[in-house]
């Protein structure tokens, strides 16, 4: 599962570099990264020996998660706003 983690962060990358626009890479970067996440914290979650780590994985999957969709939000505002003339 982590694995197939880091082939979202890669297709994430990849987006990045590559894609045309603001919103494009945006869009790219949050989902692939999220997702990637993901499964890297799923891929955690089977070695975990208690409860609490996977509680405390979850919690961070989901503190990155807004994070990056708040991040993403705000990058997406200013460069809409500098488009403006």
């Amino acid at each position: 599962m982590t694995a197939l983690g880091m082939v979202f962060f890669l297709a994430g990358t990849a987006g990045l570099i590559r894609f045309p626009d603001t919103f494009s890479r945006l869009h790219a970067l949050t989902k692939a990264d999220n997702v990637g996440l993901g499964c890297l914290i799923v891929g955690l979650a089977f070695q975990a020996d208690d409860w609490t780590v996977i509680a405390r994985l979850a919690l961070i999957w989901g503190l990155a998660a807004l994070a990056a969709g708040t991040t993403a939000q705000l990058v997406a505002r200013s460069a809409l706003l500098r488009r403006k003339p």
